[in-house]
C-alpha cells in the first residue's frame, strides 16, 4: 500500500475498515449470555469473555481517535461521542463502562458508532495527512514486540519500548487490534464447542511469530 499517491482519500489505504463491523456482528451473532460471559483460567486469552473482548474493541477506537487524537482531528469537538468521560474514565479495565455498556446490542452499536467515525476521518483526510501527523507513545512492555508487525509509521525504542506513531499507523494499530480479538473470540467460541462464522483476516498483531496462538 505504500505506492498509493499522498493525495488520495485515506479510505483508498483502508478499505478493510468499510466491512469491519459486519465482521464483527456475524460473529457474535445468535450468542447466549452464557456464551458472551464464559471464561477460563486454562489460557491467558481466555481470561476475557466474548463480551469482554467487544468491550475492548469498541472502547480502543474514540480512546484512540478521539483521546489520543481529538486535537488534532476534532478540534471543535465534533466527533459526535457525548458520553466520552464514561470512556475515558471507565472503571472497567481497558473496556467500556460495564454498568452502563453490559448488553451485546448496546455493544455493538456503540463499536458500529466508533467505526463509522473511523471512517469518515479516513474519507475526509488524505494519505499525506496521514503519515504527516505523529503522537508519542506511551511505554508498554508489549509495545516493541507489537511494533514489529508495522511495516512503517512507528518507532520503538529501549525496553520497555516507546516511541512515536503516525496518524497512518494508529489506523492500523486499530485494526490489527480489531482482528486480533477476532481471533480470540473465535477461539472463546471453540473453547464452547462452538463452531466459528468468519474467516479472520490474517494480518497484524496475531500472526506475530512469538505471539500465543494457542488453540482450545
Amino acid at each position: 500500500m505504500n505506492n498509493i499517491p499522498e493525495s488520495s482519500k485515506g479510505s483508498d489505504l483502508f478499505p478493510e475498515f468499510e466491512d469491519l463491523f459486519e465482521l464483527i456482528k456475524l460473529e457474535v451473532a445468535g450468542l447466549s449470555d452464557r456464551q458472551l460471559d464464559y471464561t477460563s483460567t486454562r489460557w491467558t486469552w481466555s481470561e476475557w469473555s466474548i463480551r469482554n473482548q467487544l468491550s475492548h474493541m469498541a472502547s480502543l477506537i474514540p480512546r484512540w481517535l478521539v483521546v489520543r487524537w481529538g486535537n488534532e482531528l476534532f478540534p471543535q469537538g465534533n466527533h459526535g461521542i457525548p458520553d466520552l468521560d464514561s470512556i475515558t474514565n471507565s472503571p472497567s479495565d481497558r473496556r467500556l463502562d460495564d454498568q452502563i455498556y453490559w448488553q451485546k446490542n448496546k455493544i455493538l452499536c456503540s463499536l458500529n458508532q466508533y467505526l463509522v467515525l473511523a471512517c469518515d476521518v479516513l474519507k475526509e483526510r488524505n494519505v499525506g495527512y496521514l503519515r504527516s501527523r505523529i503522537v508519542n507513545r506511551s511505554t508498554t512492555p508489549q509495545w516493541k514486540s507489537m511494533s514489529r508487525a508495522h511495516h512503517t509509521g512507528i518507532t520503538a525504542e529501549g525496553d520497555p519500548a516507546s516511541g512515536t506513531m503516525t496518524l497512518e499507523a494508529t489506523f492500523r494499530h486499530i485494526y490489527f487490534e480489531e482482528v486480533t480479538h477476532l481471533y480470540n473470540i473465535q477461539r472463546l467460541k471453540k473453547a464452547q464447542g462452538l463452531r466459528p462464522s468468519v474467516n479472520v483476516p490474517k494480518v497484524g498483531y496475531w500472526m506475530l511469530d512469538d505471539w500465543d496462538r494457542s488453540e482450545p
